[in-house]
């Protein structure tokens, strides 16, 4: 009788769920927005997640959506590669660019703070830009480094 019991112990119950042989990844694959892709995460698309990139890093800010949503105070900021805006503190749409040049020192230390205090300590990455990996030829960036996220694995990278 033991090798039937034994079986009874290892046979669901009857009405158990089954279990899953695929479990989806706990966080989507890293992957990379062109300027257009990363628009359509602007926060006016209702129940579609919110993105801001920043030094070619693009986070999910949906549970921010008080501030980064449709009619938010840094709505401006979202959809796009804001790193010289969140340097300058600035939301004018002429400073809502990756572009960094001419940015003084203290604007350069802000961008370093608010970017590894608020964002990467706040916020998931997503993806990066590809302004970030690849050069504008569409050659490799060879100073691509991926961000040091605790969540990040290098094997979602490609």
């Amino acid at each position: 009788p033991l090798p039937s019991l034994l079986l009874l112990l290892l046979l669901p119950a009857a009405g158990a769920e089954p279990e899953l042989r695929f479990r989806p990844p706990a966080e989507a694959p890293v992957r990379l927005f062109t300027e257009p892709e990363l628009a359509r995460y602007d926060g006016h698309q209702e129940g579609q997640p919110i993105y801001l990139a920043v030094k070619g890093v693009v986070f999910d800010v949906t549970s921010g959506k008080e501030f980064y949503g449709k009619g938010a105070p840094y709505n401006a900021l979202v959809g796009k590669d804001s790193t010289r805006g969140v340097a300058k503190m600035s939301l004018d749409p002429a400073d809502l660019t990756h572009d960094t040049t001419g940015l003084t020192e203290e604007e350069l230390k802000s961008l370093d703070d608010i970017f590894n205090n608020v964002y990467k300590a706040k916020y998931p990455i997503v993806g990066y830009t590809s302004r970030r990996i690849l050069n504008e030829d569409g050659s490799p960036n060879l100073d691509f480094k991926p961000e040091d996220q605790p969540h990040f694995s290098i094997k979602d990278e490609f």
